[in-house]
């Protein structure tokens, strides 16, 4: 009886060389590029049409890729596998460790395993097998076995494995080689002793977990402690993201194969191409008359042996030879044939210079509608939210607003942040520019006449807290108030309240007296210029003076938003890892330690929408450049793979330095989205739903009618106890500026 083997499939490479086609969220195995299912599942019916013998199949995927496994895995019995999801990804050494640890824990030390990557074109199912089988003895006595294709021309695509001199089912290995130029293909070929690696193992797990401990112990004591902690549900099982981001990133080849000794080839019976380039497709798809594949809506006159591909439009071409073209509703990437493999330098291309392209992928089925959310957002916004907080969330009593609501609705007394007390009287003016219907010139009135009477200092500032009954609790007067004061003041100012536009002359006047730096680099946190001092306060002063320029066209506010520009450009932005700083010392220098390191995704966003909208005002087009950047960086390594929520803070290197997710990032994620679509670059339709689904998803429909769940664990579950009013804010502004982006009442 034939021993049971145990495949497992890796499923988590990106295929960049067959961009545009191939992305960061719809990679090559997802896709059908012959005509018969997606790469993943003819890999899957391949493992599950072994003629003999018990075959246990799991699959090993991206946790971004989770909704698309289960999709394609649905029809499909694993014969008792299953999917295994990688919180981030960290090379086939982790992989392979994973493997095999799942491999000792269900069936033992003795377990034969077969490991093979997802993207790869195998079109003998029973040679494929007969290959494999002829590998199984060897591997049960121990040794690593891999297999390889004989060559048939000097390929540099490939890497290749060098055998000893003679025959038989199975050679001994004599080195590893990467892929080589051409004159080093032309004499591995001549040499008759090289083969194509196809990338494919077999080992006993017990002889693996040597291997590991012998020359990587690292790596094996850190997928074990990942892979004991792992959380398991009928969709599959889920690394912990702290503990599979402590694995050494690292390819099985370099990590193990090359340092084991006695490992054995099998030579493949099998067809195999691992479709690694346009030209490959080329070679294997069905083609016309004159060579030529030709794949969507395309007219090709007097072409010759060329890959001719459109995903959208009509692409037409005349008297082409030897030449791709892959055109997608948002790139076309041309190239001669021959030179297709180098596809990557275009791809590294792009994300150096902040290209969205690489990593989203425009389809007309990614989303059903854009503006499908409209009537939930409309009817939460305006028949829920506002009415809620233009009722429970005022102080009838003292003035101003409540700082918190409890779940049950109910007023919690707290001190009164001034800025709190300002982004509500933003909200509902706001609101009533979106055409609420609501008391919102009493509510705008209400508000400003309490900080008016209340918050003002004795030098033309506004105070930083008061207490419930209207009294001073912290006169200090700090920057990020009072941009907060003068966003509201521009949006009441805009919505016809009388005092606003005298209340921001006096607020900009004592800013440029008190809080502007002597040495015009920036505003100080507050007048006395000590401590650390933050981005944060100079993004939402950009947000205001925008805000006024928005309002009165008056480019004075705009040459003060260019002087916040300027710091963000020279001393912000990290221009290496694309993140943006929050804690500098006096000169602008990152701060020392651990806030020094410190972003937060939530800002990224928040800069990225603010950069955009300052580019359209100011005409300084490549600031859309650094917003795509900061966006980008955030979507890569700011977000929690399990919920897709933005985490709270992150380091320059994306680790998680604070795990809770909170609501507000993922509104200005929204903006973000909404800001950047339409500029250049790829459709973010798609994304904007997405975010706004999520949004809705964890933070606001488990929370009561009108409410939100502001913090949220890496695992999704609530950690909030109270609901802060300063949230609506962003939610409004959010929710507001995706119901202006899409068609329809602007009330959903």
């Amino acid at each position: 009886m034939a021993e049971r083997i145990v495949s497992f499939v890796m499923s988590g490479g990106v295929g960049s060389r067959l961009w545009p086609l191939s992305r960061e969220d719809n990679p090559k195995q997802f896709h059908d590029l012959s005509g018969d299912g997606s790469m993943l599942v003819k890999t899957l019916r391949r493992l599950k049409a072994r003629p003999e013998g018990e075959t246990p199949i799991y699959l090993i995927a991206s946790e971004r890729h989770a909704d698309r496994v289960r999709t394609d895995i649905a029809s499909l019995d694993l014969n008792g596998g299953g999917a295994i999801f990688e919180p981030v990804g960290r090379n086939t050494a982790a992989a392979v460790a994973v493997a095999t640890l799942q491999s000792i824990a269900a069936y033992g030390d003795d377990a034969l395993v077969l490991v093979v990557p997802s993207d790869h074109e195998i079109s003998t199912d029973r040679q494929f097998w007969e290959t494999v089988e002829k590998g199984a003895p060897a591997a049960a006595e121990g040794r690593l076995v891999v297999f390889g294709i004989k060559p048939t021309q000097p390929e540099t695509g490939y890497g290749y494995i060098e055998v000893a001199s003679g025959g038989g089912d199975v050679r001994t290995v004599s080195r590893f080689v990467e892929k080589p130029d051409l004159e080093t293909a032309k004499s591995y070929l001549a040499a008759g002793t090289f083969f194509w690696n196809t990338g494919i193992f077999l080992f006993r797990a017990g002889a693996m977990r040597e291997a590991f401990e012998k020359f990587q112990p690292e790596i094996w004591k850190t997928s074990a402690e990942a892979f004991s902690h792992a959380v398991g549900d009928v969709s599959g099982l889920y690394m912990s993201l702290d503990l599979y981001s402590a694995i050494p990133s690292i390819s099985v080849d370099y990590a193990i194969a090359e340092r084991v000794s006695d490992i054995a080839m099998v030579p493949a019976g099998f067809r195999w191409n691992d479709l690694g380039s346009w030209q490959s497709l080329l070679d294997v798809s069905p083609s016309d008359k004159e060579g030529n594949v030709v794949v969507g809506d395309v007219v090709a006159i007097d072409c010759e042996n060329s890959y001719l591909r459109s995903e959208g439009r009509l692409l037409s071409a005349i008297g082409l030879k030897d030449v791709a073209i892959v055109s997608t509703p948002d790139a076309t990437f041309v190239a001669p044939v021959s030179h297709s493999q180098n596809v990557k330098k275009i791809v590294e291309q792009l994300e150096k210079s902040g290209r969205l392209e690489t990593k989203f992928t425009p389809a007309h089925d990614r989303v059903i509608v854009s503006g499908g959310w409209r009537k939930r957002v409309g009817h939460w916004l305006f028949e829920e939210t506002l009415p809620l907080w233009s009722t429970a969330g005022v102080d009838e009593v003292h003035g101003g607003f409540h700082e918190a609501l409890g779940f049950d609705g109910r007023a919690l007394k707290k001190p009164k942040r001034m800025r709190t007390m300002a982004r509500q009287i933003y909200a509902f003016a706001v609101a009533k520019e979106r055409g609420w219907t609501g008391p919102a010139e009493r509510l705008i009135d209400h508000g400003i006449g309490f900080i008016a009477k209340n918050g003002r200092t004795d030098r033309g500032g506004w105070v930083r807290t008061l207490n419930v009954d209207g009294s001073v609790a912290d006169p200090v007067e700090d920057a990020y108030d009072h941009s907060c004061v003068l966003l509201a003041l521009a949006h009441a100012h805009r919505s016809g309240h009388p005092h606003a536009l005298q209340l921001a002359e006096e607020t900009f006047r004592f800013l440029d007296a008190h809080l502007e730096d002597a040495r015009l680099t920036g505003f100080l946190e507050t007048p006395d210029g000590e401590g650390v001092r933050r981005s944060n306060p100079h993004m939402h002063l950009l947000e205001a003076f925008l805000a006024w320029h928005t309002v009165t066209g008056d480019r004075v506010y705009l040459r003060r938003a260019a002087r916040i520009i300027d710091l963000f450009r020279s001393h912000f932005f990290d221009a290496e890892s694309w993140t943006l700083g929050e804690f500098f010392d006096r000169d602008w220098k990152p701060a020392a330690g651990a806030e020094g390191d410190w972003t937060e995704p939530g800002h990224h966003f928040e800069w990225a929408s603010l950069l955009v909208d300052f580019a359209a005002k100011s005409g300084q087009k490549d600031l859309i450049v650094f917003a795509r950047k900061l966006y980008a960086s955030a979507i890569a390594n700011g977000l929690n793979r399990a919920t897709g929520l933005a985490y709270a803070a992150v380091s320059r290197h994306g680790l998680p330095l604070e795990g809770v997710s909170r609501s507000w990032p993922q509104s200005e994620a929204v903006k973000a989205a909404i800001a950047l679509d339409g500029t250049g670059g790829p459709d973010l339709k798609p994304e904007i739903e997405a975010r706004v689904g999520r949004l809705f998803r964890w933070h606001i429909d488990p929370a009561p009618q009108g409410l939100w769940i502001d913090q949220i664990d890496e695992r999704g579950r609530s950690l909030a106890q109270e609901v802060p009013a300063s949230i609506f804010y962003h939610l409004v502004s959010a929710l507001t500026q995706y119901l202006d982006g899409t068609e329809g009442d602007p009330k959903g």
